[in-house]
């Protein structure tokens, strides 16, 4: 079960059936179209952030902000934890496979929480890292092209 939040406002909870149900072709990258109830709908991906869950959605001409929380989202927040409180990240690994289309940052950089870092595309999807804190750039460990496994070494914070 997942809970989708949408502009901050409206909560949905979406269970795994559902999605494997939903009549969704891609017609281009990060562009959707899904018959939904006898209606037409076309989708498009504009912006991801993985680490946060957050996404920018444009449907019918109208754009949502999502964040989707899974099961373990849901239950540290049941407990009344914030993610990520628990320690300071030191570095960024990658989340997933993938290639390295674009580097935004630089060593010395200072950059501020939420800063976008670089873009890995994976599975046919741009991904933006962005920073997780604010520090300053110890070290970047891939370049522009590079190909990395998951959990491979991307940046380290001084």
């Amino acid at each position: 079960m997942y809970k989708a939040k949408v502009n901050a406002s409206y909560e949905f909870e979406i269970n795994t059936d559902a999605v494997e149900q939903l009549d969704a072709v891609e017609t281009s990258k990060n562009q959707y179209h899904i018959l939904h109830d006898n209606a037409s709908i076309k989708a498009k991906i504009l912006d991801t952030d993985f680490n946060d869950k957050r996404y920018r959605i444009k449907v019918n001409n109208n754009i949502y902000e999502v964040k989707i929380s899974d099961a373990l989202d849901q239950q540290i927040t049941a407990m009344g934890f914030a993610i990520g409180t628990a320690k300071k990240v030191n570095n960024i690994k990658a989340p997933m496979p993938g290639l390295i289309l674009e580097i935004n940052i630089s060593v010395g950089q200072d950059v501020k929480e939420d800063d976008p870092l670089l873009i890995l595309e994976a599975m046919k999807m741009e991904n933006v890292i962005n920073s997780p804190r604010e520090g300053v750039i110890k070290s970047i460990e891939v370049k522009q092209g590079d190909t990395v496994e998951k959990n491979s070494l991307l940046i380290e914070f001084e």
